[in-house]
């Protein structure tokens, strides 16, 4: 976080360092992006290239005219070359338009296309990861990579594509121009590009670096503004507006600073340029000059020469500046490129895979599990059961790692040693997708997407009979309110679903988990955002559905866990006392003090 003087100036945290770029690493990324995008695409890449070298010839073709319109039509007066002329300028200018049109739909939709597919493969690969990595990154940054650099194969196949097909095309066709008007005055204007060799390096150098930079500072925009907008009630109503404009203006500094000085260096290439082609340009002028007032050329082959290398250095400025440009679609593609490589680090475990168990047999089975996020244990050497069918309670004080229990169990994290199993089986040996169908989770935290509450509540269940989901929400009481609704069922729920009031929200996540109908049923809270009206009609939804089913129930409020089979007490990572609601009042330690602190009113 960048601090301030007494005068309030930003003072710019210095960022880590950036490698330098590596040759071997750039061509691994260009093989990496030909053959996974790229060349599935072969035929309208060629396609675009046949076009562009079309739009581009014709600037050579346009430039040798010009010794015909000078000597044949202005000097020599030759009305039969007129028309000839003017129809032959006049098709060059049609074939270069058509040319320019038919590159630009074929380019747009190779390069759409082709940025399509990275995102996809992004998202999907995302969707794999595992939720540590996902605690790790910031979604701000994950964003900027789906969608910022991702931009990069846009620059890749418009940029670069047209730089290379259409100016490559010019250039080479306008040289050949100017060498048939006379190989020496060609010499003399391109005298000074050789010397361009050794500071157009050092600029490539300086915008890789730079580009990088902008590139981690655009992602940290994206991040800013994704938790202001998720904060934004917290950050009204505890007045700290003032401290996010400023955390956001620091970063916004950050990330001008190095686009711009990005900027400097994309621009110094064609300035560079510039200079080498005023030196050759006015040295020829000089010569060639004196060539025709000697009468050795004619008017019409300078002005042709002329047209061609004028002509010649926006093209050769343009593929100077695309180096540039190469440079910053590297520095994204490279981002890119780790972030796919990120192996996932929960997958199924090659088959044969252990079978998931029946119903009936869904006892759960913890032995002697540690866990840690980091440095810091979490669960230190848990030893936990849960008999089939009935309903077991977790209590304990925040942090005991009674959420990571749920966790553990869906395999969104694994243990550093110990074993979870389910029926008997190593959830390890099991296939994922077969593993997680086996949980219904309804959590304090309602997850629910912008979109309607039908979808919300089938998620994905297809073929589902309407009087199935109908008493599904009859049975959450998400009738309630969505039969006032002008579009019912069809109700858009906003983002996150801000639409709908939080015990909404819980209703709807409590009718999605009675619609999946799994064998195991893990409550987090499943009632914390209810009314007490609503929270007794749920409960009993929810005692109704826990019926056959093998059920965890994480609670804080010792009153909607009295009739568990079972109650397991949790403290720092381990069990420390379980049995019956009145069996653990009985004891008198642990669970005792907690019922004892919480009705001590009563």
């Amino acid at each position: 976080m960048p601090a301030r003087n007494s005068r309030n100036r930003v003072i710019v945290t210095p960022r880590p360092d950036i490698p330098p770029p590596d040759r071997e690493r750039d061509r691994q990324i260009v093989r990496w992006l030909w053959s996974s995008y790229i060349r599935k695409r072969s035929l309208w890449l060629a396609a675009a290239m046949v076009l562009l070298i079309f739009e581009g010839a014709m600037l050579g073709v346009f430039s040798f005219l010009i010794q015909p319109l000078f000597d044949d039509v202005l000097v020599a007066g030759r009305s039969d070359m007129v028309l000839v002329v003017a129809f032959a300028m006049a098709t060059v200018m049609i074939v270069r338009g058509a040319a320019r049109l038919g590159n630009r739909v074929v380019t747009a939709h190779l390069s759409e296309k082709t940025r399509a597919d990275v995102q996809q493969d992004l998202v999907r690969h995302l969707l794999r990861l595992d939720l540590g990595f996902h605690q790790r990154q910031s979604p701000g940054l994950l964003i900027e990579r789906v969608q910022g650099d991702t931009g990069a194969i846009i620059g890749l196949l418009r940029s670069v594509l047209i730089g290379l097909g259409r100016d490559g095309a010019s250039m080479i066709a306008l040289v050949a121009v100017a060498l048939y008007m006379d190989w020496l005055w060609t010499l003399i204007a391109l005298v000074g590009v050789p010397l361009l060799v050794v500071p157009m390096q050092a600029i490539q150098r300086r915008i890789r670096t730079r580009s990088t930079e902008a590139r981690i500072n655009a992602a940290e925009i994206s991040n800013r503004l994704d938790e202001i907008f998720h904060g934004i009630a917290t950050i009204q109503l505890t007045g700290t507006e003032p401290r996010e404009h400023g955390r956001f203006r620091d970063v916004l500094t950050r990330y001008r600073r190095s686009a711009v000085r990005a900027a400097i260096g994309q621009d110094a290439t064609p300035t560079v340029m510039d200079a080498a082609a005023a030196l050759g340009v006015a040295t020829v002028v000089a010569y060639g000059g004196l060539q025709i007032i000697e009468g050795t050329r004619t008017v019409g082959q300078f002005m042709s020469f002329f047209t061609a290398i004028t002509l010649m250095f926006e093209p050769v400025r343009k593929l100077s500046g695309l180096a540039a440009q190469w440079q910053n679609i590297l520095a994204s593609a490279e981002r890119i490129n780790e972030l796919l490589s990120v192996p996932p680090a929960i997958t199924s475990p090659p088959p044969p895979h252990a079978p998931a168990p029946a119903r009936a047999d869904c006892d759960i089975d913890i032995r002697d599990v540690h866990f840690a996020y980091g440095r810091e244990p979490v669960l230190r050497g848990l030893n936990l059961r849960a008999d089939a069918g009935q309903t077991t309670a977790i209590v304990g004080p925040s942090g005991a790692g009674k959420t990571t229990v749920f966790a553990l169990l869906g395999r969104m994290i694994d243990p550093q040693a110990g074993q979870v199993r389910i029926g008997g089986q190593d959830i390890a040996r099991m296939d994922l997708v077969a593993l997680r169908g086996l949980f219904s989770v309804v959590s304090q935290d309602a997850a629910l997407f912008d979109d309607t509450i039908r979808d919300n509540i089938l998620m994905g269940l297809r073929d589902v009979p309407e009087a199935r989901l109908r008493a599904a929400i009859e049975a959450a009481h998400v009738a309630e309110f969505t039969d006032a609704l002008p579009e019912g069922l069809d109700t858009r729920v906003g983002p996150r679903g801000s639409a709908l009031s939080g015990g909404q929200r819980q209703r709807v996540a409590i009718a999605r988990a009675i619609l999946r109908d799994a064998p195991i049923l893990l409550l987090d809270e499943a009632t914390s955002a209810l009314d007490a009206r609503s929270e007794a009609l749920v409960q009993a939804a929810l005692e109704r559905l826990a019926q056959g089913r093998t059920t965890l129930v994480i609670a804080h409020r010792l009153a909607t866990v009295r009739a568990a089979q079972r109650i397991v007490v949790m403290e720092q990572g381990q069990v420390v006392e379980q049995g019956t609601h009145a069996e653990l009042l009985e004891h008198g330690a642990h669970y005792a003090r907690l019922h004892a602190l919480q009705f001590r009113d009563d």
